[in-house]
């Protein structure tokens, strides 16, 4: 995610370098455009981390464990992979067609669009619809496996859907075809939130350490990214898939026709996002009698570290760095309310799937002899 847009910016279609569309925009387009920068940031966090914790607790009923998995060394190499993947998309954009890579670009997140859109409509059915509806309804697996070098079969895959998934997957695919020839906002916005949604449920983060590493990574990454080359930018600008949201300042003036646009990447939204799900999860599971203390104080320290970098932005007409603001206040907030309840230890100590560990320790030995 964090090779994506991860810089809020203001810019403007005809030009090639970000500007301040202020100059153009009133204060109340301005205004409108970054609140709803903001509230459609908070909607896949707030929702996805709820959901985290269904999904998740779901998966340990079953005796499995989550397909998505961040583990230290993956936070560790995350900011790397992301750099090498960023600076390729750089170099593809600055030597070859905008248009062609694009064009690739768009086939690939077409697919995952699909995926996400169904996922969530799917969801919004089952809480909907009554249970006497669906529960009659035939249900179907599509299940991937493949064997190990023990000779066991190990799943790879698997796909659960009845015939609501199945109605639900045609609409979402007429969507992005529509998606794929207008390159609508509305609709780039529909997608990311639903990937947004998707991500911040199902990825898990080993622990908060394991988090801790992952966000101070990404923001050294950020910073240099933004600051110290026109990459980032040069990428943000170039990307045209819903890896982004966006609003346009002069919505006010131009209504959806709108062309001068504030944006907000996606990477800044699912990478604190994760770990704000993770706290959630912590409350849920070590605290579940009172309220959900670090879900919401890690969802109020999301918004002010937005805030701030929307006003910073604002005030000095460039783009900046979410992560800069975001990972200091994501992971400050919860630790210093950990120290202040005494509860810093089990809150440190906490793991997503505890019982993975014996399996990878003994996988490890396995290697080792």
């Amino acid at each position: 995610m964090a090779e994506q847009a991860d810089v809020v910016a203001l810019t403007n279609d005809s030009n090639d370098t970000v500007l301040s569309g202020r100059d153009t925009a009133s204060f109340e387009g301005l205004l409108l455009a970054y609140c709803s920068l903001l509230v459609m940031a908070l909607i896949p966090i707030y929702f996805g981390a709820r959901r985290s914790v269904y999904f998740h607790d779901n998966l340990k009923q079953r005796g499995e464990s989550a397909s998505e998995k961040i583990t230290a060394k993956d936070a560790a190499m995350f900011p790397l992979y992301a750099s090498v993947g960023l600076f390729a998309l750089y170099i593809f954009f600055r030597y070859l067609s905008k248009d062609y890579v694009n064009l690739l670009l768009n086939i690939y997140f077409f697919g995952l669009g699909v995926g996400a859109l169904t996922r969530v409509t799917s969801i919004l059915v089952e809480l909907i619809a009554p249970a006497s509806v669906l529960s009659p309804l035939a249900c179907y697996n599509l299940l991937l496996e493949q064997r190990n070098h023990h000779g066991s079969k190990e799943e790879m895959f698997r796909l659960e859907f009845n015939v609501v998934d199945v109605g639900l997957c045609v609409v979402a695919i007429i969507v992005g075809v529509v998606y794929f020839i207008t390159k609508h906002w509305i609709l780039n916005n529909l997608f990311g939130i639903c990937f947004a949604f998707t991500a911040i449920e199902l990825i898990s983060l080993q622990s908060v350490p394991v988090g801790c590493i992952l966000l101070l990574g990404l923001f050294f990454y950020d910073i240099f990214w933004v600051f110290a080359t026109e990459v980032m930018v040069t990428v943000a600008k170039s990307f045209e898939a819903p890896i982004k949201l966006v609003f346009p300042m002069d919505f006010l003036e131009s209504g959806i026709y709108g062309s001068n646009f504030s944006l907000l990447g996606l990477g800044d939204i699912v990478l604190p996002g994760i770990f704000v799900a993770l706290l959630c999860r912590y409350d849920a599971r070590q605290h579940p009698n009172r309220s959900a203390v670090y879900f919401i104080v890690s969802f109020v320290a999301y918004i002010t570290g937005l805030v701030t970098t929307i006003g910073v932005m604002h005030t000095f007409q460039a783009a900046q760095p979410a992560l800069l603001y975001l990972v200091p206040a994501c992971l400050g907030l919860p630790l210093a309310t950990g120290l202040v309840k005494g509860e810093i230890e089990d809150l440190w100590k906490f793991e997503d799937y505890p019982e993975d560990k014996p399996e990878e320790e003994s996988t490890n030995r396995e290697k080792t002899d």
